[in-house]
């Protein structure tokens, strides 16, 4: 997959988020819930897009670290909205395995770096 095969994967796991979160009831509970996820969950995108223009490879680094966390968080807002429901959603489910898929490859890209970063210099 290439950079910008990615980076559409990232806009449509945003765009995902965001339709997910439609279907969510007007209460505060769900009100909170989904601001968070909105947030976190459309971050990574911006976040990986902007790594693009890195002034060095620490800074690379240091942007997908940052996508890193907000998806990490997404996962978080993910499992707690699943543990709070009592039936199987096929939405909800495909975009935990999304979620896990790329915080996977993103892992594997800072390590990569990294590895790239220390045969440099």
């Amino acid at each position: 997959m290439n950079r910008q095969e990615l980076e559409h994967r990232f806009e449509r796991f945003g765009m995902g988020i965001i339709q997910y979160t439609r279907q969510f009831d007007n209460n505060k509970i769900n009100e909170h819930l989904k601001s968070q996820i909105i947030r976190s969950g459309t971050a990574p995108a911006l976040h990986y897009a902007e790594s693009g223009d890195a002034e060095s490879v620490k800074d690379f680094i240091h942007k997908l670290k940052i996508a890193l966390k907000e998806l990490r968080e997404t996962r978080s807002i993910l499992r707690i909205i699943k543990g709070g429901k009592f039936q199987p959603d096929p939405a909800l489910e495909q975009l935990i395995v999304e979620n896990g898929e790329l915080i996977a490859i993103l892992i594997s890209s800072v390590k990569t770096s990294k590895r790239n970063l220390d045969d440099i210099g």
